[in-house]
């Protein structure tokens, strides 16, 4: 019975999560499966890969053969890289805690380099959210100065202007001109 590693799909239509399971080839892609070693979930950033590492690593060294993206996935999380250093072991290359150590070594490297990832995508989520309260805020700001200016146009139109009477002319007396001076006796 030639066995196969390989994601069943479940979610909704848009919005898919898949679980990793042994099958049968021959199974239909949501039938009937051998064993459930874990589930994906492509819709969070990074994704989420949840597997039970030695199952997975049992299956792979009994021959079950992995799809694409289980391959993809496998390789991951290191289950491949196990199985390697593990056929090194079994032909004499090194021994067991060699095997050990340098798997011990890959993972660490793994693991920090996805809390960098994930350092670098909080840390651009950040400043796209001060990117966005800035531009949020400088829209306010232009609002409110339109708002207030609407306002103050209503209010100079709602109070009648007074009418401004014109003070009658002021004739002005040259300076030559003769002064004539009456004596008041």
């Amino acid at each position: 019975m030639p066995t196969k590693i390989r994601l069943q799909r479940h979610g909704r239509k848009g919005y898919a999560y898949y679980h990793i399971v042994i099958a049968d080839s021959r199974a239909p892609r949501d039938g009937k499966f051998i064993e459930r070693i874990g589930s994906y979930n492509p819709n969070t950033n990074p994704a989420t890969i949840d597997l039970k590492f030695e199952r997975a690593l049992y299956w792979m060294t009994t021959g079950a053969q992995p799809t694409d993206t289980t391959r993809n996935i496998l390789s991951a999380e290191g289950v491949l890289m196990k199985k390697h250093l593990l056929e090194g072991v079994q032909k004499g290359a090194f021994d067991a805690a060699e095997a050990e150590k340098r798997f011990a070594a890959w993972k660490t490297l793994k693991e920090s380099n996805i809390v960098k990832t994930k350092e670098q995508l909080a840390a651009e989520k950040q400043a796209d959210l001060k990117a966005r309260a800035k531009a949020e805020a400088e829209v306010n700001k232009a609002k409110a100065a339109e708002l207030a200016k609407k306002k103050a146009d209503a209010i100079a139109a709602a109070i009648p202007a007074p009418e401004v009477e014109e003070a009658p002319a002021v004739e002005e007396t040259p300076a030559e001109a003769p002064v004539s001076e009456e004596v008041a006796e």
